[in-house]
């Protein structure tokens, strides 16, 4: 599967493509869907980010090369295009249902450039693209050579961490862990009203716990002083064995915790927490309130349910109505899926 991603990458000008990743229920396994083997399901979109050094330079070549990509927007030149990716909604730019014959693929692919995605990881900005980094996907680009870039996805991860350590009681499973980390970019999502299963974060959590284990362990042993892990627990009320995490819940890891969060989400936090003064204030009055996870739950909810309709409304004018159409229906048929 590796190989054809890549065999589909290389048909597009990677010139300036700093990272790329493959993502979504066409390349990792989610229940409901058919089990991923050497060949994808042809039923299924495979969805790949490109991310580039030069938006205008990467459509200037991608709109030669791959006009039929593009919808209308395409006859107001690269640059209009370049300037509607980077200054409207999550600053990210989707060319949806192309068909790739050839490969006996259809993919949906995103532009985004890198400084608007080192943002978004490391501050929260939209939680768009840094929350479906949040989760397994699949790199395409070895970035042994991009320290800044390398440097936000692990921001972004241990920040993840940060924020269901909020959402989490004393002690819970690493379901529970990673069923709250993936949880961060949905709950808030307008989408999951209607346009997506119900159960979508126990679906993506359920068949990649090893996968979401091994992504976040660097976060983890980053956090080993407010995190202990049990490997041979058992989950509570039954005899099952499950990994069994517990975590330190003083006011001084709390307190810890909500310093350390992405900007975006500790301006959200000084917003909603009910409290006056700056946000220094607003983290002792959280640190002790009954009332954090949920404070902390609506204002990530906050940032994403913003991001999450800003862009869709985007997408509309750039994969043209008949495609939105197309997509909308596909994804609506989701909504009804138990």
């Amino acid at each position: 599967m590796l190989d054809l991603y890549r065999r589909t990458v290389t048909r597009f000008p990677l010139g300036n493509v700093s990272y790329m990743f493959a993502y979504g229920s066409g390349v990792k396994q989610q229940v409901g869907y058919e089990k991923l083997d050497q060949k994808p399901d042809p039923n299924s979109v495979i969805d790949l980010i490109f991310c580039v050094r030069d938006t205008l330079g990467f459509h200037a070549e991608n709109i030669h090369r791959h006009s039929s990509h593009y919808s209308a927007l395409r006859y107001f030149g690269a640059n209009f295009v370049a300037q509607y990716q980077e200054r409207l909604g999550a600053r990210v730019y989707f060319n949806t249902l192309v068909p790739l014959q050839d490969l006996g693929l259809t993919i949906k692919y995103g532009v985004v450039h890198e400084d608007h995605l080192v943002d978004d990881l490391i501050n929260w900005q939209h939680l768009y693209l840094a929350g479906r980094l949040q989760k397994p996907v699949t790199d395409l680009v070895n970035l042994s050579d991009n320290p800044r870039l390398q440097s936000a996805l692990e921001q972004n991860l241990v920040s993840a961490c940060k924020a269901a350590l909020l959402l989490l009681p004393e002690k819970f499973t690493a379901y529970q862990l990673f069923h709250s980390i993936a949880g961060l970019s949905y709950k808030g999502d307008f989408r999951m009203i209607f346009g997506e299963n119900k159960q979508k974060v126990h679906n993506i959590v359920q068949p990649q716990l090893s996968e979401f284990f091994a992504l976040y362990q660097p976060a983890m042993k980053k956090l080993s002083q407010f995190l202990a892990v049990n490997m041979h627990g058992q989950e509570p009320g039954s005899l099952k064995p499950a990994i069994i995490f517990e975590q330190d819940k003083s006011r001084d890891a709390t307190s810890y915790h909500l310093r350390h969060l992405p900007k975006e989400l500790c301006r959200r936090l000084q917003k909603n927490a009910a409290c006056s003064g700056d946000y220094e204030d607003v983290v002792d009055h959280l640190s002790v309130s009954p009332l954090l996870p949920k404070v902390v739950q609506v204002s990530v909810n906050d940032i994403v349910w913003r991001s999450s309709v800003t862009q869709s409304l985007k997408n509309i004018a750039t994969a043209g109505i008949f495609k939105s159409l197309q997509y909308s229906y596909r994804k609506a048929k989701k909504t009804f899926v138990v």
